[in-house]
């Protein structure tokens, strides 16, 4: 037998090494592996976890640190975070892993990195090795004490000021006393009786305002009214000083000139509701003072502007420390229209009807030259409606004006010959004329005395010589009809199709379907006086521009305004003669509505008029006519302009 060869002896030890260093590296790659995927696994849960404000199941080497976590990150609970991990860096049974914190905090971004510890240890029941996170404050933030609170400071600056055009602040802050109860400074025993006194004193409900101060702290002020200066004896009674415990604290508010004014227009300023904090999404927080109703709701935004936010650490000594800090923005100021002498001389025509019973009533004023609202007035008797600039009613003989521009572009002249007859069928439907017509003006007239004295069977005689589409056409031409988005509540007119011979009858004298606000009816007596279609606006940068399908010609513009004219000098409102100044122009209104009564149907009051440069609308929802009950009111406003 021949011996082995040196060359094949040589291979076996070596081949033998190599399978040996395998074995050995086997078990080390495996376990570097696993140490890996561990770890990595760990650093992505962490992250998970961190971006929904918990450490959820993450494995922690205290367990305590998850509900400490909590606590601190608790005033940052409602603004999200997101958490992203790097690769973790691993040296003898210890890692670290930086963390990259995004918030978005109000719409601002904060970013900030933070490292998390790693560490690997004997499972809970003694098994595998496993890796934990060592959680540390500075881990949620850098260098945060375990001893650290956060606190959130939010702050916003005055709130932006709804003004007129010549700068004059309409809504502002202005000086109150806030009325209530010092429960500091009440014996215990004495609380229920001084509430109820002060409930009293200031005329709200005693046994409510009782179970408020009896629930309230020990230390608190508890708040029963708050009374804009100058106004305490209208609601205050004398004895609120000598009640125990009763205190006026000095504060301001955000208020217009007086409680009523252009109310339904403008809102009001209060603290935000939970509907108007959800609605927000972050962006309004419980306690803010927000508008809740109309332009000051609307206009929120801008007039409140931005908060100064302030994140601080708080030791428990109290000594604070700024994390982060951005500067908000203030609120824009709202310029409007509204001349505030009209507005508050508008509002108090109207108060006269106030009162259990009372009917609703609106006052309009509108600059014709440049389409400005200067006055937009609710009655008191409203109830929180806005009939001026929203509310749609049959506009009675106001709307004559519009039929008589589409008898202009039919071809009548204001000397052609019509025919009032007291009364006059259509299809089997009788129409009159206002009872107190007059019999001078019965018969066959001039289409001038006709509009004059608001003959009803006069126009709807005269209904052939109105193509289709034509009525229509006029209301759009006078401002009706258009829908416009200005930035503020606002309905003009409709004029719909007609359905039968009888609607088209009653569309010519503002009944039927046809509907117009005082808003409406004022742009109409605006575009007479100013020849050409008007757009009002009450948001003073926010104009816009009429494109109707036929625009008013002067011609037209001139008969309309003879026409109004003649309502004064020969017709329904001779009473307007005498105002001082530049010729008054008028046109009546009434118009039936409701269910018929004992007394026949109720009666909707209109008067328009136009006086220089002014055009004015008074509606009164129930009345006696337009001459007799809304007549006083636009002759009280053309007498103060």
């Amino acid at each position: 037998m021949l011996p082995a060869s040196p060359a094949r002896r040589s291979r076996s030890p070596r081949f033998g090494a190599g399978v040996a260093l395998l074995a050995l590296l086997l078990p080390l790659s495996a376990c570097t592996d696993a140490s890996e995927e561990a770890t990595r696994t760990l650093a992505d849960d962490l992250a998970a976890a961190l971006s929904t404000h918990s450490l959820g199941s993450v494995a922690l080497t205290d367990p305590s640190a998850a509900a400490a976590f909590e606590e601190q990150a608790a005033p940052l609970a409602d603004y999200d975070v997101k958490v992203t991990a790097d690769e973790v860096e691993r040296e003898d049974g210890k890692g670290t892993v930086v963390l990259h914190w995004a918030w978005d905090v109000e719409g601002h971004e904060w970013a900030y990195d933070t490292t998390a510890a790693l560490v690997e240890g004997p499972s809970g029941d003694g098994g595998e090795q496993e890796w934990a996170v060592d959680w540390t404050p500075a881990t949620f933030l850098p260098e945060l004490g375990a001893d650290e609170r956060i606190e959130i400071q939010r702050e916003y600056g005055p709130r932006a000021d709804v003004v007129d055009t010549a700068d004059r602040p309409i809504v502002t802050q202005r000086p109150v006393g806030r009325y209530g109860l010092d429960k500091a400074n009440t014996p215990p025993d004495q609380v229920g009786a001084s509430a109820e006194a002060i409930a009293t004193a200031v005329g709200i409900d005693p046994a409510a305002f009782r179970a408020t101060a009896e629930a309230a702290g020990a230390e608190a002020f508890v708040e029963a009214l708050a009374i804009r200066q100058g106004e305490e004896a209208q609601h205050v009674t004398g004895d609120f000083a000598s009640i125990p415990g009763a205190l006026i604290v000095s504060d301001e508010m955000t208020l217009a000139p007086t409680r009523a004014f252009a109310r339904e227009i403008l809102g009001y300023v209060g603290e935000a509701t939970a509907e108007v904090v959800e609605k927000s999404e972050g962006a309004i927080r419980p306690g803010d003072q927000v508008g809740l109703a109309g332009l000051l709701a609307t206009y929120d935004g801008e007039l409140r502007g931005t908060p100064t936010l302030r994140i601080d650490a708080v030791g428990p000594d109290d000594a604070r420390r700024t994390i982060q800090e951005w500067a908000g923005e203030p609120g824009t100021p709202l310029a409007l229209t509204l001349d505030q002498e009209m507005q508050l001389e508008a509002e108090r025509i109207l108060s006269q009807f106030a009162g259990d019973g009372a009917p609703a009533s609106a006052i309009v004023a509108i600059r014709p030259s440049s389409g400005e609202i200067l006055a937009a007035a609710n009655g008191p008797a409203n109830g929180g409606m806005n009939a001026a600039t929203a509310g749609m009613y049959a506009p009675g003989s106001t709307f004559k004006l519009v039929t008589s521009l589409a008898l202009l572009r039919s071809g009548a002249t204001l000397d052609d010959i019509l025919t009032c007859p007291e009364t006059l069928d259509v299809d089997g439907y009788t129409f009159h004329n206002f009872d107190d017509y007059p019999a001078s003006a019965l018969g066959d007239v001039t289409f001038r005395t006709a509009v004059a004295n608001s003959c009803n069977t006069a126009l709807i005689g005269a209904r052939d010589r109105i193509d289709e589409g034509a009525l229509a056409s006029a209301a759009q031409t006078l401002g009706l009809g258009a829908e416009l988005d200005l930035g503020y509540p606002a309905a003009l007119g409709t004029v719909p199709d007609p359905e039968s011979e009888t609607e088209k009858a009653a569309d010519l004298i503002g009944q039927g379907r046809v509907e117009a606000s005082p808003l409406g009816m004022a742009t109409v007596a605006a575009s007479i006086q100013a020849g050409h279609t008007v757009v009002p606006h009450l948001i003073a940068d926010r104009a816009g521009e009429a494109a109707p399908d036929q625009p008013l010609t002067e011609e037209e513009a001139a008969a309309l305004r003879e026409l109004m004219r003649a309502v004064v000098t020969e017709g329904s409102a001779t009473f307007l003669g005498a105002i001082p100044g530049e010729p008054v122009g008028a046109k009546t209104g009434t118009a039936e509505y409701g269910e018929r009564g004992a007394d026949g149907y109720p009666k909707h009051s209109w008067m328009i008029g136009t006086h220089g440069d002014l055009a004015v609308a008074v509606f009164v929802e129930t009345g006696t006519s337009g001459a007799i009950t809304a007549g006083p009111l636009l002759q009280a406003m053309f007498e103060k302009w």
